[in-house]
């Protein structure tokens, strides 16, 4: 009976430590998202996530660990979104509706809850090793899930024309956030569409 309430407790132990886990990431893939790597502080997060700052180090070796963890789950998030988005639609339609999504308002907009790599990829270069590893295969991951949407999915000219089109809609949401002319970010969106999904003749 006894071990049986030991392993329980210590079940229960184990719950509230993965939970209190999830959510330091969740509050830090939004915060790094929001603030960028560089005003992304440990204590800030631990605040927010409801915890107390001496708290960290039992759930991360290093702020660096935490970072990598909370690009990935940021980069995991945007990817599950587009895959959800891309099978809800006929194939033909995948990609034209992916990138209306991701070139719309509301993707600029949204960017703490939106693409990692338009909101953190100019910092990357400067991160750790980790950091960088976490970013890079998120970023693999979304071009892998665009190829997969082009018709000779598989040729490497599928290929190449999805890290065209990924490196086109990253590169055109950055923009699109950083000028403070509403008239020139839509511009830039109209421009990447016209150029991404150019009307039939």
């Amino acid at each position: 009976m006894m071990n049986v309430m030991r392993n329980s407790q210590a079940n229960k132990r184990s719950s509230a430590k993965e939970a209190s886990h999830e959510r330091i990431v969740d509050v830090a893939s939004r915060a790094i998202r929001r603030s960028g790597y560089g005003g992304t502080g440990v204590a800030d997060i631990m605040k927010e996530a409801g915890l107390t700052h001496g708290a960290f180090y039992a759930h991360f070796a290093s702020r660096e660990a935490m970072l990598a963890e909370a690009a990935d789950r940021a980069g995991a998030a945007a990817n599950a979104r587009a895959g959800r988005l891309v099978a809800s639609v006929p194939q033909e339609k995948a990609l034209h509706t992916l990138i209306e999504a991701y070139l719309s308002k509301a993707h600029v907009e949204g960017i703490e809850t939106g693409c990692a790599v338009s909101a953190l990829g100019s910092e990357m270069p400067r991160q750790s090793p980790e950091v960088r590893r976490a970013g890079t295969l998120r970023i693999k991951e979304m071009v892998d899930l665009v190829a997969r949407q082009m018709p000779d999915w598989g040729q490497p000219a599928a290929h190449e024309r999805a890290l065209v089109t990924v490196a086109t809609m990253v590169g055109t949401l950055v923009l699109a956030r950083a000028v403070d002319e509403a008239h020139l970010s839509d511009q830039l969106i109209h421009a990447a569409m016209a150029q991404l999904l150019p009307s039939p003749t």
